[in-house]
């Protein structure tokens, strides 16, 4: 038996990239799905493409990170019609390509809002939930940058080491409640990521970098952040060579700082 066959899970960012392959693998292995997004046209897409995949059931729930507000209500009324989620994963939000300099304090909280704040405002609504039934698991797909940073991609550095602060103490929180968590660290995958992401002054950047272009197939990393999941794995990273930044900034900082100065990130 498949180990997430009939398993409730919860998936943000669906609608593309990196949540659309996770959809779509999820419902090859026969799990009940509730995705969410904010555009209601490719969500639907998406959900009707996992339907014939052959996941146990589907539930859209559009959903925008930014709406902070409006997000317990959607928990609460999702719950009254799936009674639990078994599985989290956090993957919506948003990236960066502007120098900090000519980046707008209104960017800077618009990152903070849709990838951190959006993120653990669903997490807490889902919360009381998966204590009361003793189980859950919450996977939050960061980023590399989550553990270093890197020119062009301040704001999204900070969102994403937030939220490395804030599921680490969570996990160390929950631990006696049987609730999992595992953060995932991808590098270049290739997604819409680069042409979505907003450039200093609020605007989609609209061009796919070349880093983006040649990374991994979201596809491939979808099968690897389930297998991580499956192994309860706390914290793990993927990619290509961009995945040794992690442990040269660990052990020679001095030298990751030169290297970064000559790296191609845009």
């Amino acid at each position: 038996m498949d180990f997430f066959k009939n398993k409730r899970v919860w998936v943000t960012g669906a609608s593309s990239g990196i949540g659309e392959a996770l959809a779509v693998n999820l419902a090859e292995k026969g799990a009940h799905l509730i995705l969410s997004a904010r555009n209601e046209k490719e969500i639907n897409r998406v959900a009707s493409n996992c339907l014939a995949a052959g996941a146990a059931s589907v539930l859209v729930k559009c959903l925008d990170l930014e709406q902070h507000d409006t997000i317990p209500e959607i928990v609460e009324n999702t719950l009254k019609q799936v009674g639990k989620v078994d599985l989290l994963i956090n993957n919506g939000g948003i990236s960066q390509r502007a120098l900090a300099l000519n980046t707008s304090l209104e960017v800077d909280k618009k990152l903070m809002a849709v990838n951190y704040f959006g993120t653990i405002t669903l997490t807490k609504a889902l919360l009381p939930n998966m204590i009361m039934h003793q189980l859950g698991h919450i996977a939050t797909i960061t980023s590399l940058t989550g553990k270093f940073g890197s020119p062009y991609r301040s704001s999204y550095a900070a969102s994403k080491h937030a939220l490395h602060g804030f599921f680490d103490s969570l996990r160390a929180e929950l631990h006696d409640h049987q609730i999992k968590v595992t953060l995932i660290c991808p590098g270049f995958i290739r997604t819409n990521v680069s042409k979505n992401a907003l450039t200093g002054d609020g605007s989609q950047l609209g061009t796919m970098d070349e880093a983006t272009d040649n990374g991994m197939a979201p596809e491939r990393l979808a099968s690897k952040i389930l297998q991580a999941i499956q192994d309860g794995k706390q914290e793990v990273y993927f990619g290509g060579k961009e995945v040794l930044g992690v442990y040269l900034k660990r052990f020679f900082p001095g030298y990751f700082a030169k290297i970064l100065l000559k790296a191609k990130v845009r």
